[in-house]
């Protein structure tokens, strides 16, 4: 077993042997990169970096940094962020009478509520 395994998950550059200590997100969408908290998982279109390659990380001209102070303390969500994450699940789960909703009176599927990309699938 090497020891970058006992240690934790290694930088992304190449050639970089340093434990990571962030992660870097891109939302190419918004033109933004976003550097924060190592995740949890290794994600696919994540970026595990060092503190070092996480500091000189440089972006695109135009694009926009986004940079969670990293304290070494371990945070996880706050109760806002719990209740807010719910509260948007219960809003997309309850049925309502609007516009987003589909609505086929010649098909006898249930109605799906959907809210931007998210939608809550009857069971």
């Amino acid at each position: 077993m090497s020891s970058q395994a006992k240690l934790g998950r290694g930088c992304s550059r190449v050639g970089c042997r340093s434990v990571a200590t962030m992660t870097l997100t891109y939302i190419y969408a918004e033109s933004t990169a976003v550097v924060g908290p190592l995740a949890t998982f290794s994600e696919p279109h994540a970026y595990d970096l060092c503190m070092l390659h996480g500091e000189r990380l440089k972006v695109p001209h135009g694009w926009s940094v986004i940079k969670q102070e990293l304290t070494g303390e371990a945070h996880g969500p706050t109760e806002d962020d719990l209740m807010a994450i719910a509260d948007a699940v219960r809003e997309v789960a309850l049925p309502k009478n609007s516009e987003n909703e589909v609505h086929n009176s010649d098909s006898n599927q249930p109605q799906i509520g959907r809210r931007g990309h998210l939608r809550a699938v009857p069971s």
